[in-house]
């Protein structure tokens, strides 16, 4: 797309409403575009339509008029979670009108170099820990997008003194064009969101987009555990700076020793960055770092090399990576009740997550797992559900399909909570149901592997109503 300004006087349609699509309206309506926003919820659904309606903005709620795209419109900003089969997007591209997402929008109008990260896993923890680096190291870093400020809102504010750190998701990256982020992470490639993407081809391509417009004087930072990550490599024009938890590299960041799997995690390490020149710094011993988990190590070693190529001295990056306490719904801990322990990682919206969550712990788990069904077998579970896990407490639409896999791996105390029409209250009887199998010493861990949708209208709200849950045995 083209710099907001240059559909002065031009028809826009932004689909879907919620803090970005306020935003988006709003910066084009400022730049003198005829803004129509249209939401298929329910005008009673949209307390957000009255905010726009009094600046002048025209919003349509409760469906798709057939007459709302047409060829005198010229761009069409979509909310990231409206799928490309919807009505109102495949006219717009049948028309040959050009459909981005906010960060789009975004970028053409952001005055500070960008920080993009993204992967299917760990995109916030990391996010959020490389704005307190830059923080730490005195970058101004502006955190946006996902978390934080609306991304439009932050980008009108950003100057050339602060850097834009923003998480990005492979269904915001799908609706970029021209999207150049100086410093470009992928942290991961797991198979999620296949719903959305129709398969992995797709998935891929839209995490790679990331990378599409860098030159040689960017950044891409890349998991060189990760095969997918790796087979990028060739394609990127920016300069590679990899990050491993499992081989000592010329360039990048690494732990040392490396990880071997079926070691057990307390090996002293240490965090290295190298510089490729046999230069080679000392960041902060592994168990100093402020969050448990190996997985949570990668994020750390990603963090550093992201903080490191925006500018951030090395000797400035041991007080945030110890100081940091984790993000919330992401292995949060909750409280201890009769001896054991409980943690809320209802972020873990896919099984690998929940898999490098029940690798965090040493103790014997009580997993409270199950989702929304998006089509996986789950298979992916068995060998942590033995080696692992204890007990499963399982819920929602793919309770059987996690029960099976639990029975093949041997568990012997596997509960299947019905949904009841009260999700909260379902939820709830989960906790109480993991309590009673759940001795001193033990994990209760909620990491459906799964999103919510089916039950509840966010992780956060599934989250939250573990946590209270939690607080009330």
């Amino acid at each position: 797309m083209n710099h907001p300004e240059t559909y002065h006087g031009q028809q826009v349609v932004v689909l879907g409403l919620a803090k970005s699509g306020v935003q988006v309206a709003k910066v084009l309506y400022r730049a003198g575009a005829n803004v129509i926003v249209n939401d298929k919820k329910d005008r009673e659904q949209c307390p957000e339509a009255s905010e726009l309606e009094a600046l002048g903005i025209s919003v349509v709620c409760g469906g798709h008029p057939d007459d709302l795209i047409h060829s005198d419109v010229k761009l069409v900003v979509k909310n990231p979670g409206i799928p490309y089969q919807a009505a109102p997007v495949q006219q717009a591209l049948e028309l040959g009108i050009e459909v981005v997402t906010e960060v789009e929008v975004a970028y053409h109008l952001c005055g500070a170099p960008m920080i993009g990260i993204t992967g299917s896993n760990g995109k916030t923890t990391t996010t959020t820990w490389v704005g307190n680096m830059l923080e730490q190291a005195g970058l101004n870093p502006i955190v946006a997008g996902n978390i934080g400020t609306p991304l439009c809102e932050a980008a009108e504010q950003a100057t050339a003194d602060n850097w834009m750190v923003v998480e990005l998701s492979s269904f915001q990256l799908k609706g970029t064009v021209e999207f150049r982020p100086r410093i470009a992470a992928l942290l991961n490639v797991a198979e999620t969101h296949l719903d959305y993407h129709g398969g992995m081809e797709d998935y891929v391509a839209s995490k790679a987009k990331l990378f599409a417009n860098q030159k040689s004087d960017d950044v891409a930072v890349l998991n060189w555990d990760d095969a997918v990550c790796r087979e990028l490599i060739p394609y990127i024009k920016a300069r590679v700076i990899p990050f491993s938890l499992t081989e000592n590299l010329e360039t990048g960041v690494y732990a040392d020793p490396p990880y071997v799997d079926g070691e057990e995690d307390d090996v002293k390490r240490q965090v290295i960055y190298a510089d490729g020149a046999g230069n080679r710094a000392v960041i902060i011993d592994v168990q100093d770092i402020g969050i448990p988990g190996r997985f949570n190590v990668g994020n750390a070693l990603a963090a550093v090399a992201i903080a490191i190529a925006a500018g951030a001295d090395p000797s400035q990056l041991a007080a945030p990576l110890a100081d940091f306490r984790g993000v919330e719904h992401r292995l949060e801990y909750v409280l201890k009740h009769n001896g054991s322990v409980y943690y809320n990682n209802s972020k873990a919206t896919n099984s690998k997550a929940t898999v490098m969550a029940l690798n965090s712990f040493k103790e014997p788990v009580v997993l409270i797992a199950g989702g929304l069904d998006r089509g996986s077998d789950m298979m992916e579970l068995l060998p942590v559900l033995e080696e692992r896990v204890k007990a499963l407490v399982v819920l929602g639409e793919n309770r059987a399909k996690i029960a099976k896999v639990a029975e093949l791996a041997g568990l012997k105390h596997i509960k299947v909570v019905d949904n009841e029409e009260d999700a909260a209250r379902t939820l709830t009887v989960a906790v109480q149901e993991a309590a009673s199998l759940a001795e001193p010493g033990d994990v209760v861990l909620l990491s459906p592997a799964c999103a919510s949708w089916d039950m509840f209208a966010s992780y956060e709200e599934r989250g939250r109503i573990f946590k209270e849950a939690a607080h009330n045995l």
